[in-house]
């Protein structure tokens, strides 16, 4: 099954295209295309991982490694970045363990300044 995401990330402007596969039901792999060179960096690291198991992603006793390498990869003001949020979902997606939904989040200041 495949899974595909395009994600808008926000004030850097950036976005970044997603695409999960998964032949088994468990193992994904990563295609991910972005302009923004952290992303780069995180596409790179998740390529030489290979294959994720995404039991093993969404186990409470285990450490995902999509958010590893996203903490890795992504410092300073991209450290809130929703790409890893956005790969952890297509992975589940691909692997039959969600189905697929828009999300959205809008994010709005409030108050005088």
């Amino acid at each position: 099954m495949e899974a595909e995401t395009t994600v808008n990330a926000g004030i850097c402007g950036f976005s970044c295209q997603i695409k999960a596969t998964c032949e088994d039901m468990q193992f994904v792999t990563f295609e991910v295309k972005s302009d923004c060179e952290s992303i780069q960096q995180l596409a790179q690291e998740l390529q030489k991982i290979g294959s994720i198991d995404s039991y093993r992603e969404i186990s409470p006793r285990d450490k995902s490694k999509i958010f590893r390498t996203g903490e890795k990869n992504l410092q300073g003001g991209c450290r809130g970045c929703i790409v890893p949020v956005a790969l952890f979902k297509t992975m589940q997606v691909a692997a039959g363990l969600a189905l697929p939904m828009k999300i959205d989040a809008d994010i709005q200041k409030n108050g005088a300044n």
